[in-house]
């Protein structure tokens, strides 16, 4: 019976110091079989945020490092970025940028400093790219900005002590273009237009304003429009002051003195010109009548009368001495004076000669 005893206890004392000698391996050994099966799915392109998660739970029960950071910067549109990752004090092993921009595919792009060689996956933009060598520093640069390039860019770094992120929400600002006019009714519309975000307006000095803004686009921009009137007061220039992340901006504009035109008296601005011009051309067309008329009769006063003895000599020649020529023109004369006596109802009496 004792030698039983002695014999189960010395094997269950063997099955536990086997079964520690099997975890401590296992705890050894489970630190690089993580940061390979990390590894691998950066090389896949299908790293994602859970598989990240859990690597992160098991290296924190391990004792390894890890170091997480977020920022949110903005950038002006048409300018350069640049993004850094987490300064890291000992060697990096694989160095990994991952992009989701809007309305496209997530792209990584990936260097192994053991191999020294570079990878990348679904990455289109070419004004997305390393800064410099990713061996001598991982950074990476946009240039220049565009709007498309709003999202989220995380740099991941994995080193033998832990892994270490840096993740950047990347915000593209664009400035407004500001108009300030004004309209027939005597108000002053203020508008910024395509602005990203959305500007702000106000009026020196204050009115009566009314301030709508139409949705953003697709691109994120916006517009915003401000239409402000002085009724009843005396105010002859005013300014629209637009504030914006990008700067702010001023604009001043007079504003025509008196109330609205009347309708009539816009009207006889309009025919008044027109009548104007009719006189004016009326006149001058007169005078050219009157001028062609003095011209004819001049002509006429100038033109020779050629006599009846210049063209007929000799019937002039033979009316002049013939006695029957001569009783002819008597009696047709004394018909025209009794014609024009009877139309004056008088009577003409003839003497005759003695």
């Amino acid at each position: 019976m004792p030698c039983t005893w002695i014999t189960s206890d010395l094997q269950l004392r063997l099955i536990l110091t086997l079964f520690l000698v099997a975890e401590c391996l296992s705890a050894e050994m489970e630190g690089p079989k993580t940061s390979n099966n990390s590894t691998q799915q950066m090389d896949n392109g299908n790293h994602s945020s859970v598989s990240t998660t859990s690597s992160t739970e098991r290296k924190q029960n391990t004792g390894t490092l890890y170091a997480e950071v977020k920022t949110s910067p903005s950038v002006l549109v048409d300018t350069k970025a640049v993004l850094t990752c987490p300064p890291v004090q000992w060697p990096s092993v694989l160095v990994t940028w991952e992009i989701v921009l809007r309305d496209k595919p997530p792209c990584f792009r990936a260097y192994r400093r053991d191999t020294n060689q570079t990878t990348e996956g679904n990455c289109t933009d070419k004004r997305i790219t390393w800064a410099s060598g990713p061996d001598e520093n991982p950074t990476l640069q946009i240039d220049p900005v565009a709007i498309t390039h709003d999202g989220n860019y995380t740099c991941q770094i994995a080193t033998s002590d832990g892994n270490f992120q840096h993740e950047y929400h990347l915000q593209v600002l664009v400035p407004p273009k500001v108009t300030l006019t004004q309209t027939e009714k005597g108000t002053a519309v203020c508008k910024a237009a395509a602005g990203k975000p959305a500007a702000q307006i106000s009026w020196t000095p204050e009115g009566d304003c009314v301030t709508e803004q139409e949705p953003y686009w697709g691109d994120g921009t916006g517009t915003v429009q401000s239409t402000c009137r002085w009724e009843g007061r005396h105010v002859l220039n005013v300014s629209c002051s637009v504030s914006h992340l990008t700067g702010n901006k001023s604009l001043s504009i007079e504003l025509s003195q008196g109330a609205e035109i009347p309708a009539h008296l816009k009207i006889l601005y309009i025919i008044a010109p027109i009548f104007i011009i009719l006189i004016i051309v009326g006149s001058i067309w007169l005078l050219k009548i009157s001028g062609c008329r003095k011209c004819k009769l001049k002509k006429t006063e100038h033109t020779p009368v050629v006599e009846e003895d210049e063209m007929e000599p000799y019937a002039s020649y033979t009316e002049k001495n013939n006695p029957l020529y001569d009783i002819t023109n008597r009696a047709k004369m004394s018909q025209v004076l009794q014609s024009e006596a009877d139309g004056m109802n008088l009577h003409t009496v003839y003497v005759p000669r003695v």
